[in-house]
């Protein structure tokens, strides 16, 4: 089961906004979210929680691909998110993740004994390219007790 299989079947958000993922590595995650007039906001575009969502499952992804191994020792947890809008997103939306922090320096501090925390960068755009969101959602693995 791909990461994007498997996080379509446990997250049901994802599920609920039909969330296609579309590419998930240790070093980006690309997922998209079609356009869906049930999920439009007052101007005819994907509403703002759908794109925080996207971008938030993006960014789960990329967690994921990075530090899948990791699981057995370390639960991966959402600490912060903050997302800007800057163009008016008009049809299907695409959200890519990057992770912020080198995987090794990360896990590194999990082998020293520490919780490490770090920023994932994700930038939403609409199908001619323009970016129409920046979103950062910082994360954590929590060592399993």
């Amino acid at each position: 089961m791909s990461i994007g299989e498997m996080l379509a079947a446990t997250v049901p958000m994802a599920r609920t906004l039909n969330l296609e993922f579309l590419e998930t590595t240790p070093e980006k995650a690309v997922v998209a979210l079609p356009d869906q007039g049930e999920f439009h906001n007052h101007v005819g575009g994907p509403h703002a929680g759908a794109m925080f969502t996207l971008g938030e499952s993006a960014s789960g992804a990329i967690v994921l691909a990075a530090f899948g191994d990791q699981l057995s020792r370390a639960v991966p947890l959402a600490v912060s998110a903050e997302i800007a809008y800057k163009k008016l997103a008009m049809g299907p939306v695409t959200a890519t993740a990057t992770l912020g922090r080198p995987a090794a320096d990360v896990v590194a501090e999990l082998d020293a004994g520490e919780r490490p925390e770090f920023p994932v960068a994700i930038e939403i755009r609409r199908g001619d390219g323009a970016v129409t969101g920046e979103m950062t959602v910082l994360w954590t693995l929590r060592p399993n007790s």
